[in-house]
C-alpha cells in the first residue's frame, strides 16, 4: 500500500539515482507526542516539503491527541482541522465498516455470492457467480484492473451502472485463491450495501457510520461536503486543478471528510468511543485473510519498525494515509491537498509512529524536489540536444551521404528512441503499476513532469530526425 506513485518514476529508470536522505530535527531528547510537539513537528514538516496544505490527526485510545491544518487552499484559505479532504482509497475502511453493520444486522452474510444479491452482476466468466461478499472485501475475488473494461466504468452515473459496466469482464484469478488490488471490489461491496439497506450508498454511509460516530463534515462523494481544487506538483511548482472527472459515488474512493472527523474514525477503529459493530466484527475486519496480509479496508505493514494497519488513497489531486496501532491504541491520519510523483503523507505518518513510539522523528522533505529537479534537467538537456541536433544537421548529413538506408535509418534510431518510448508510455506506466489501467489523460496529473518530459525528449528527437533527412536529401541533390 505505501508503495505508491514514487515508486513508479524510480522504476521507470528516470530518477534512480535520487534518493534523498531526510533532514532529522536538531539532536535533543525525543519530545514525545504531546500537541505541542505534534504541532512543531507538522510547522517543520510544512516547510522542508513544500506541501500546498494538510491536514492531520492523531488519537490515542479514546481521546484526540492532536488535529490540526496547515497551508492553504487552492482559494488560499488556511487548511483547518475542518477542511474538507478527497481521501481516495482510504475510503475503503469506511464501506467495509458500511458491510458490516449490515452483516452484523443479518441482513448480509461474509461467505455468501455476491450475485445471489445483485443481478446486475453478471460477467463472462462463470467463476464469477461463485465470488463472496468476504473475497470484495479481501480483494481476493479474482477482480482485476486487467480484465474487466475500466472506461466504462469510469462513465458510470450510479452504482447499479457501474455494475452492469463489468458484464463483458472476466476474472484474473480463482476467487480466493490471489490477492490483487482493484477498486472494482468495493465499488461492487458498495452496490451490495444499497441493495441490501435499500437506500442510497452515500445514505447509508451517513445514517449509519458517518452519523452515529458525530462525523458531520464527511459524506461520499462531492456534491454535499466539497473540497476545494487540489494541486499538482510541476517541476516543483504547485499548480491548482479540478480532480479527474469520473465517477466518485463508490465505496473504492468517493469519501470525503476532515481531521477532525477522522479522528471519531480512528477513535472508533481502536475500540474506543461508539462502536458501530460488535468487536468480533471489527476484529474480522482487521484480520489479514489467508492469501494475503489485508483484511477489509485495512494492509498489516510496518511503519518505521512498528506493525501498523495502514490504507493510503492517491487521487489526481489529494492524496492520504490512515493507520492505526494494534499494540498502543494510537491512530493516525494525513490528508494532502496535493498529489506529486513522490507522496510524503508516508513519510509524515512515519514520523508520527515514531514520536508515538518514543523516538525522535526525521523531517520528510526533499524527495518530490528532487525527483522533479531531476525531471526537469532531464527534459533541458533533451531540448538542448535537439538544439544541437539541428544545428549539426548539415555536418551530419554530409558524412552520410550515399550511405545505404539501413545504416542511415541505424544512426537515426537514438534520436527517435523517445518517440517509441512516448507511444508505449501509458502501457509502461500500466505495466510498472501491477497492470492497473492508465490513461494519458491521468498522466498529465500526478505524473505531469514525468509526462513534459517524456514530450519534449519525443519532440526533439522528431525535429533532429526530421531536420537531418531534410539536409541528407539537399545533399544528395546538390551532388
Amino acid at each position: 500500500m505505501k508503495h505508491k506513485l514514487i515508486r513508479l518514476a524510480a522504476a521507470a529508470g528516470l530518477v534512480a539515482a535520487l534518493v534523498t536522505a531526510p533532514a532529522a530535527l536538531a539532536a535533543s531528547p525525543a519530545t514525545g507526542l504531546t500537541p505541542a510537539a505534534v504541532d512543531a513537528y507538522l510547522d517543520r514538516t510544512m516547510e522542508s516539503t513544500g506541501l500546498p496544505g494538510m491536514s492531520v490527526v492523531v488519537t490515542h485510545k479514546g481521546k484526540v491527541v492532536h488535529a490540526g491544518g496547515y497551508g492553504r487552499q487552492s482559494g488560499g484559505e488556511p487548511v483547518t482541522e475542518r477542511t474538507p479532504m478527497r481521501v481516495a482509497s482510504v475510503s475503503k475502511s469506511f464501506t467495509a465498516m458500511a458491510v458490516m453493520t449490515l452483516v452484523d444486522d443479518g441482513r448480509i452474510s461474509l461467505d455468501e455470492p455476491v450475485a445471489g444479491r445483485l443481478p446486475e452482476f453478471r460477467m463472462a466468466d462463470r467463476r464469477a457467480a461463485g465470488i463472496t461478499v468476504r473475497q470484495l472485501l479481501n480483494q481476493t475475488s479474482g477482480l482485476s484492473d486487467t480484465t474487466v473494461d475500466i472506461g466504462a466504468t469510469r462513465a458510470a452515473t450510479s452504482l447499479a451502472g457501474y455494475v452492469s459496466a463489468l458484464g463483458t469482464g472476466t476474472l484474473a484469478a480463482d476467487p480466493g485463491t490471489r490477492w490483487e488490488y482493484c477498486n472494482v471490489n468495493y465499488d461492487v461491496a458498495a452496490r451490495l450495501v444499497e441493495v441490501a439497506s435499500g437506500r442510497r450508498f452515500g445514505d447509508y454511509m451517513k445514517q449509519r457510520v458517518f452519523g452515529p460516530l458525530g462525523m458531520t463534515g464527511s459524506a461520499v462523494g462531492d456534491r454535499v461536503v466539497r473540497p476545494s481544487e487540489g494541486f499538482n506538483s510541476v517541476y516543483g511548482a504547485w499548480v491548482a486543478r479540478p480532480e479527474m472527472p469520473g465517477f466518485r459515488d463508490g465505496g473504492g474512493g468517493g469519501v470525503v471528510t476532515n481531521a477532525a472527523d477522522m479522528g471519531r474514525w480512528l477513535i472508533s477503529q481502536t475500540g474506543g468511543g461508539r462502536q458501530l459493530v460488535t468487536p468480533g466484527s471489527l476484529r474480522t475486519m482487521h484480520t489479514p485473510s489467508a492469501v494475503r496480509d489485508y483484511g477489509m479496508g485495512w494492509g498489516e505493514e510496518s511503519v518505521g519498525g512498528a506493525r501498523m494497519l495502514v490504507h493510503s488513497g492517491n487521487l489526481f489531486t489529494y492524496t492520504a494515509v490512515e493507520a492505526i496501532a494494534p499494540d498502543t491504541g494510537y491512530g493516525f491520519a494525513v490528508m494532502t491537498n496535493g498529489a506529486a510523483l513522490y507522496d510524503d503523507t508516508y513519510d509524515v505518518l512515519t514520523g508520527l509512529v515514531a514520536m508515538s513510539r518514543g523516538g525522535t522523528p526525521d523531517v520528510p522533505g526533499g524527495g518530490r524536489q528532487g525527483f522533479e529537479l531531476v525531471l526537469g534537467l532531464i527534459a533541458l538537456a533533451a531540448a538542448g540536444l535537439g538544439v544541437l541536433g539541428v544545428l549539426r544537421s548539415r555536418r551530419w548529413a554530409s558524412r552520410r551521404a550515399g550511405s545505404p538506408a539501413w545504416r542511415i535509418g541505424l544512426r537515426l534510431a537514438p534520436s527517435l528512441l523517445p518517440v517509441a518510448l512516448l507511444a508505449v508510455y501509458p502501457l509502461l506506466i500500466s505495466f510498472l503499476m501491477n497492470g492497473r489501467t492508465v490513461t494519458w489523460e491521468q498522466l498529465t496529473y500526478f505524473a505531469a513532469p514525468m509526462t513534459i518530459t517524456f514530450a519534449v525528449a519525443a519532440v526533439a528527437g522528431v525535429v533532429t530526425a526530421a531536420t537531418r533527412l531534410a539536409r541528407l536529401r539537399s545533399v544528395g541533390s546538390a551532388r
